[in-house]
């Protein structure tokens, strides 16, 4: 899916070695459906030219307040009110300033005092221009009045530092604006995710698991906070980055046992949605042995097995007590997808589940699911599991 499609977005570049990011950052916005125009400081032109911007875009660069290709000479008034979205990327701490005072004495200013449309900067600077008390109230006085900052991250600088007031990549800004254009249908809402597998020990060193590369679940975690939502997201053993936006925040717990993970979730009960997607063991060793179990001499191992606490049933339970969470259960099935889906919806007592075919997706990128519930089946996919995240996420909103 592309998720800016027709979304108009000026990109405003101003001074500072960063700039040669920009081009990406453009090819990236334009390949995900949006209509790029670009507007440069005359500063920023010593880093990148007008000429390579426009090559991108297709679309003439504007540099100069008073641009005569405009026909009633207003490029600040025209070039905002077209806009869905304006996008500084660089913003050195010049311009933050100046956009933090309501300064405009060039177009990229001037645009941004004009606009009618959000405003999203990714500052870009030394660490000691972005730490100086001066930046950090314009940074202060631009969210108060409704600017989002993208970043600024950390890492090694142009001039050879190491710290904070490096530009976010050109994808990290990219997933940040499809972020933002996604409705806050969830705005104010809890909700709780559990993801990845669960580790039962055999001995300090074995143990048996679930497939599960966790994707899906940190996929419903970000489109949760995209959609406005605060997430606590319960993670099993795996190794995926926490979703960062700059738009909200996941808190995140790691554990390894299914019992761990039953104890986190109901240390979190109180939440507005549960989305049980972990694949959890069914069972543990009933006495996991204390030290390595030596191979010599032995034959075979006999293991004893005893039941893991129902984490999904026993939410089930709670929000059939308190009206909440809004529980979705997820089924990973070999085959009979869906009567076996229908079938695991109704025993758990949840008002929806999502199934799909685990072999064929564990650790893919993509997938294909069936959700149901009381009284509707809904194919989606193959699609990426962000899109299908937010797909459900849309749906969950609905039904709350």
């Amino acid at each position: 899916m592309i998720s800016l499609k027709n979304k108009r977005i000026v990109l405003g570049i101003s001074g500072g070695i960063a700039a040669y990011k920009s081009a990406e950052l453009a090819r990236l916005l334009i390949q995900e459906g949006a209509q790029v125009q670009v507007v440069m400081t005359d500063a920023a032109q010593e880093f990148i030219t007008a000429v390579t911007m426009q090559a991108l875009t297709g679309k003439p660069v504007f540099t100069n307040q008073w641009d005569s290709r405009v026909d009633n000479n207003m490029a600040h008034i025209e070039l905002s009110r077209a806009a869905d979205l304006i996008l500084i990327a660089p913003c050195s701490a010049d311009l933050m300033a100046k956009l933090s005072l309501g300064l405009c004495d060039d177009l990229l200013s001037t645009l941004c005092l004009a606009r009618d449309c959000p405003l999203l900067i990714a500052p870009a600077m030394n660490l000691q221009m972005w730490q100086h008390s001066a930046t950090q109230r314009s940074a202060q006085r631009l969210l108060t009045d409704g600017v989002s900052l993208l970043g600024p991250t950390s890492g090694v600088q142009a001039c050879g530092e190491n710290g904070i007031g490096r530009m976010l990549e050109p994808s990290e800004i990219l997933e940040e604006v499809v972020a933002f254009f996604q409705t806050k249908v969830l705005q104010g809402k809890r909700i709780l995710i559990t993801a990845g597998p669960t580790f039962e020990s055999i001995d300090p060193v074995r143990g048996i698991t679930n497939h599960s590369s966790g994707k899906m679940g940190f996929a419903i975690a970000r489109a949760a906070v995209e959609a406005g939502a605060e997430v606590h997201l319960i993670a099993g053993p795996c190794h995926l980055q926490t979703p960062l936006l700059s738009s909200g925040k996941i808190i995140r717990s790691d554990v390894l046992s299914a019992q761990q993970m039953y104890d986190a979730t109901l240390a979190s009960k109180n939440c507005d949605v549960f989305f049980a997607v972990a694949a959890v063991a069914d069972w543990k060793i009933d006495k996991p042995a204390q030290q390595k179990i030596k191979r010599q001499g032995k034959t075979n191992l006999d293991l004893r097995f005893s039941p893991n606490p129902d984490i999904l049933s026993e939410m089930a339970k709670i929000a059939k007590q308190k009206g909440k969470p809004y529980c979705v259960g997820f089924a990973a099935e070999s085959d009979r997808l869906g009567l076996n889906t229908k079938e695991k919806r109704v025993r758990k007592g949840i008002p929806m589940i999502v199934g799909n075919i685990g072999p064929s997706t564990f650790g893919s990128e993509m997938n294909s699911v069936l959700i149901v519930d009381a009284s509707t089946s809904k194919s989606i996919g193959p699609a990426s599991k962000l899109e299908i995240a937010r797909q459900l996420i849309a749906l969950v909103s609905k039904r709350l």
